[in-house]
């Protein structure tokens, strides 16, 4: 699978052909964290599940923020970790990642940062952005200075604001979402499926 997923030995990279190919763009019903419902949904865990495909995300997600002073990389667990792993690397800088300890993001794992210090916070999709907004408020605790903002899929529709931060994605996907209420799939009684790394995980299911 490393040879021609995306075309990545081409020097162009078809970010949408790799997630294609990789099976991580899903068709179906599905119960997203914001509440909202969905016949589509990004599991990029399944493009990251090949290092060889993480590495040239992550570094074309790095070449985004090129010129720009960064000292750390920051992801929310858990679809940023390997995504700060990678454009860490491509940066050469530090790369570690903030997690939900009591309902409120946290570093944990002796993970520090110092006032001043400059942070880019990444995370593999937004749709609400609530995750790295959560990363952002952590970073004004500590002093930190947020820098920018990079994602692989940017599912918001530029309807977040990270207060005037760059923002930064490989892939821009609007896929429409229904309230609950509202929700054809629901209305055609077919089961919904809540995806992602939060709650129950992916084999949790239920009906609207």
């Amino acid at each position: 699978m490393g040879e021609g997923c995306g075309g990545t030995g081409s020097g162009h990279l078809d970010v949408m052909k790799v997630f294609k190919d990789t099976g991580a763009l899903l068709q179906g019903h599905f119960l997203l964290t914001s509440g909202k419902h969905s016949a589509q949904y990004m599991q990029c865990a399944q493009v990251l599940q090949y290092p060889w495909l993480a590495a040239v995300l992550g570094k074309a997600l790095a070449d985004k923020f090129t010129g720009l002073e960064v000292e750390t990389v920051i992801g929310p667990a858990m679809g940023g970790v390997l995504v700060a792993h990678e454009v860490g690397r491509s940066l050469g800088v530090k790369a570690f990642f903030a997690e939900r300890q009591a309902g409120k993001m946290t570093l944990r794992r002796g993970f520090k940062l110092k006032p001043g210090e400059k942070v880019l916070v990444v995370e593999d999709v937004i749709t609400t952005g609530g995750s790295v907004k959560e990363v952002l408020a952590m970073l004004q605790t500590v002093g930190a200075e947020p820098v920018g903002v990079g994602v692989l899929v940017d599912r918001s529709g530029g309807q977040v604001d990270f207060d005037g931060l760059p923002l930064r994605s490989l892939l821009a996907m609007e896929i429409e979402v229904f309230a609950p209420e509202e929700c054809p799939l629901c209305a055609q009684g077919i089961p919904w499926v809540k995806p992602g790394s939060r709650g129950a995980g992916p084999a949790e299911r239920g009906t609207g």
